[in-house]
């Protein structure tokens, strides 16, 4: 393969099957319901389509934002940590992490760009009127040079400019990471919200990268090898095996960050704080928290990875599936959890808890996202497969 760029190098035909079409249609479909939505709520006014309101401002769009800007910068940094060092384990799955960082981060900016309801006032004043104290701005800048860094990044790849496309890499992570910190600090620099205020954000959503974007290599590259209807390879086995290592590793610190949010909740937190964590473990919330983020999410992920000890790779992707599940319970608890006490708890005729249930529009955009996504992946394993398994010298 030459230095120069050609299609049909990297393309896979033989991953065009009808099945494998079928559901590329049936993706496409999805998204382009969503983005129809999406612009319905526009038209009539997102207060008419969506569930939100003035004392539960976000919901459901911004969890899924959330869910996929996260997964991407675990895809990301993963990616550039196994170039940097080469030689490893997770280098099989290298390139693909790299796709997908940008595929999952695009799912996320559909959504983003849906909910908001002047979306173009967002691109023109983020540069004519920048705001640098703005968690919000700096998320929204970071993100968009994350990306286009690593556009670039995956075009060196096919092209086989391996150092260059290192050093593109870091950078793209740097502003993946710097991205999702400040995703974080959006909810934690909020004291009128207790349940998010503090430290712990940040850090757990950079945890919940780690972990969710090893799950998805892990899925992804499953679902790969079973598209193509062979057994996976020794490289890639390897990969999946040291993805779930990572993926063993943060599962159980954000078990550990999960009991002591609860703990520092009850012990020495705000009556608000405590009545947030309520609805949680015996709340309107307390089915999502128990059946998805702890037995679905950490309880049958652990117990798989440890029974198996990883050498299952059905297990192992059945495991990452689960975490996967389980971290987008985990977004939309600690959107819902963080507005469901209303802020003048105790008043008279306030309820304890205010309620959310997203509508129908909600739901199809959050569709939309899941449905760019999976084009990507599908239509990536098609024109960009041998570049997936074309680990060069990095």
């Amino acid at each position: 393969m030459s230095n120069a760029f050609s299609l049909a190098e990297v393309a896979e035909q033989r991953v065009a099957t009808p099945a494998v079409n079928k559901a590329t249609i049936i993706c496409i479909a999805l998204a382009l319901l969503g983005v129809g939505a999406g612009l319905y709520a526009h038209i009539v006014g997102h207060h008419h389509a969506f569930a939100n309101t003035r004392e539960m401002p976000w919901g459901i769009l911004i969890a899924n934002y959330a869910y996929f800007a996260i997964i991407s910068t675990g895809l990301c940094l993963l990616a550039v940590l196994s170039h940097i060092f080469g030689s490893n384990r997770l280098t099989a799955l290298a390139n693909r992490m790299v796709y997908l960082s940008i595929v999952v981060i695009f799912g996320g900016f559909a959504i983003i760009g849906l909910e908001l309801e002047n979306p173009h006032r967002m691109l023109l004043y983020n540069v004519l009127s920048p705001n640098l104290t703005s968690n919000v701005w700096w998320m929204g800048t970071l993100y968009s040079m994350a990306v286009a860094f690593m556009f670039v990044e995956f075009y060196l790849i096919l092209t086989r400019k391996y150092s260059l496309a290192v050093t593109l890499g870091v950078m793209g992570a740097l502003a993946e990471v710097a991205a999702n910190t400040n995703l974080g600090a959006v909810f934690a620099t909020l004291s009128s919200r207790p349940f998010w205020y503090g430290s712990q954000l940040p850090v757990y959503f950079l945890a919940s990268a780690v972990m969710t974007g090893s799950a998805a290599i892990i899925l992804f590259t499953d679902w790969a090898a079973r598209m193509r209807g062979g057994a996976l390879d020794m490289a890639s086995v390897e990969g999946m095996q040291g993805a779930g290592k990572v993926m063993f590793t943060t599962l159980v610190l954000i078990a550990v960050a999960t009991t002591w949010k609860f703990i520092a909740c009850f012990v020495g937190g705000t009556e608000d704080a405590r009545m947030a964590a309520m609805s949680l473990l015996q709340g309107p919330l307390a089915t999502n928290f128990w059946v998805f983020e702890i037995v679905v999410g950490m309880a049958f992920p652990l117990a798989i990875m440890v029974i198996t000890r990883m050498k299952s790779m059905p297990a192992l992707s059945a495991a990452a599936l689960m975490i996967l599940v389980g971290a987008y319970f985990q977004r939309h608890d600690i959107v819902v959890a963080g507005q469901i006490v209303p802020i003048y708890a105790g008043w008279d005729e306030m309820p304890a808890y205010l309620s959310y249930v997203p509508s129908a529009a909600e739901f199809l955009v959050s569709l939309g996202g899941f449905g760019i996504v999976g084009a990507g992946f599908l239509l990536g394993e098609r024109f960009f497969g041998k570049a997936f398994r074309d680990q060069g010298h990095h």
